[in-house]
């Protein structure tokens, strides 16, 4: 059983790729967990191969799920689409009929993550090798998930954090140390105000008590001259 060896490439780092050797009777899903293992990825995405010419335009599908497909979509279109097939029914001998056979491979539809498959050589099986094999591993792969850091936040977008516990403990903290001078600026302020209002009312006392002696001297000297009289 012929051994086809073919090169995969990232269509963004064209110095990334890989080598897979697999054989004729193996299927496209075959190679689709054989790429997604070469490269790292944890293959939880949908993907598709799509057979293609020597300036890579998409031909047939084979897809990796059954795709969803509405006959009555192309009742209007006078050169309907094939229907997809299915990677886990379609063997790789089945479909290369080019010495240089061109694959595209898209993994993730959201991130859309596109490879460029060529077979690069026809190879006598090993029967001591566990096929697919990855052969050639040329360039680090990029990372299937981008990792995005947040920058710093400045002390006065505390308000706009919205339930962002750390900043409103910060926030907490310093509202109570501005709460408690304060308070206890009130209580000196309270303290004084009590202090004058003792003291004004001794000196309306003192007052008092002067003014009742005078009053009572005034009384005895009136006394005292009528009887002088």
């Amino acid at each position: 059983m012929a051994v086809y060896r073919f090169r995969v490439t990232f269509e963004d780092a064209e110095d990334v790729y890989r080598e897979i050797d697999i054989q004729g009777k193996q299927t496209f899903e075959d190679l689709h967990r054989a790429i997604q293992e070469a490269i790292g990825f944890d293959n939880t995405k949908d993907a598709s191969f799509f057979m293609s010419d020597d300036f890579w335009h998409r031909g047939t599908e084979i897809a990796l799920n059954e795709p969803s497909y509405n006959e009555d979509d192309d009742e209007d279109d006078r050169n309907p689409k094939p229907k997809p097939r299915r990677m886990s029914k379609c063997k790789v001998v089945e479909f290369i009929d080019d010495p240089h056979q061109k694959i595209l491979y898209v993994f993730d539809p959201k991130a859309h993550w596109t490879f460029l498959i060529e077979l690069v050589k026809i190879v006598n099986e090993d029967s001591k090798i566990n096929y697919p094999k990855c052969t050639k591993t040329v360039g680090a792969a990029p990372k299937q998930y981008k990792v995005v850091i947040a920058p710093p936040v400045e002390d006065d977008e505390f308000d706009d954090l919205g339930d962002d516990e750390p900043a409103k403990e910060r926030v907490f903290q310093a509202e109570e140390e501005y709460d408690t001078d304060h308070v206890a600026g009130d209580v000196e302020t309270e303290g004084t105000d009590e202090e004058s209002e003792v003291a004004a009312a001794d000196g309306e006392s003192e007052a008092e008590e002067e003014g009742g002696a005078d009053d009572a001297d005034m009384s005895a000297f009136e006394a005292g001259g009528e009887e002088d009289f």
